[in-house]
């Protein structure tokens, strides 16, 4: 990935002062395709726990996108000791600025997705479910656009902070004594509204670390809320294994989610 052009998202003020796994942070890796022509674009956020950010799930997946001919962006967010709301700031922050730079970069602005694994899935789904149209008076230019992604990729998703959710990802972001207020809002089931992106899930029935439920909750949201959405649940497989090209089941959700990618005139 060090081959590759990063950029700050608060050009001037990238914080890695506190850890490892936020040096770098808050950044956006850019995995462009090139050509004529407006691309779309997803932003690409790595589970971790919101403790880490695992490469598995950053560079091999942008490198799938762009084989559909789709520019990806890996967003390096910052995890703990950062709590919320300091990653969905930057999520937030990732979009608007793609959509700041869609001409320059190929990009349609009104092709935005993005795409989250574990926790990556958490904050994927809490952007798409806690956004805003920008604010027109902001002095910064990025600040004034939308930061509602156009489409969802979620992919073994942490979704709940309720009884289904994983624990350690809710003791990073908000600690171990968060209000009911601030558990309900980032249990993004609860959340779903009518202008929730369209949505891709995928996860496997076993997994140990977050419950399949996480993802059928979030489903039927989506269902209750006539969201569009394209559900896959495999019988078997660990948590963590990304583009799972090794897997006997879960391989084929790639081809499956380029199909649906295509049907939203992403690919």
């Amino acid at each position: 990935m060090s081959a590759r052009t990063t950029i700050e998202l608060w050009p001037g003020a990238t914080e890695g002062s506190l850890g490892e796994n936020n040096q770098g942070c808050p950044s956006l890796t850019l995995y462009p395709v090139e050509g004529d022509g407006l691309r779309a674009a997803v932003i690409v956020c790595p589970g971790g726990g919101y403790g880490m950010r695992a490469d598995h799930e950053g560079e091999p997946i942008a490198k799938w996108l762009n084989g559909l001919g789709i520019s990806a962006y890996v967003l390096n967010y910052r995890v703990a000791p950062y709590k919320h709301p300091i990653p969905l700031q930057d999520a937030q922050r990732a979009i608007r600025t793609v959509r700041h730079h869609a001409e320059a970069w190929g990009v349609d602005a009104n092709r935005i997705g993005i795409l989250g694994f574990s926790a990556g899935g958490h904050l994927a789904a809490t952007t798409g479910t806690h956004f805003d149209g920008g604010d027109l008076t902001a002095s910064d230019p990025i600040d004034r656009h939308s930061s509602r992604p156009d489409l969802m990729v979620l992919c073994y998703p942490v979704i709940s902070f309720g009884g289904q959710g994983h624990q350690g990802s809710r003791i990073n972001l908000i600690g171990e004594t968060p209000s009911e207020e601030l558990v309900n809002d980032l249990s993004n089931e609860l959340q779903v509204t009518t202008d929730t992106p369209p949505t891709f899930l995928w996860h496997t029935a076993d997994d140990a670390a977050v419950a399949v439920e996480n993802s059928l909750l979030f489903a039927s949201a989506l269902s209750r809320n006539k969201v569009p959405f394209d559900l896959h649940v495999f019988e078997s497989g660990r948590h963590g294994i990304g583009i799972a090209a090794d897997h006997s089941e879960a391989y084929i959700w790639p081809e499956v989610c380029a199909n649906w990618l295509k049907k939203q005139r992403f690919a």
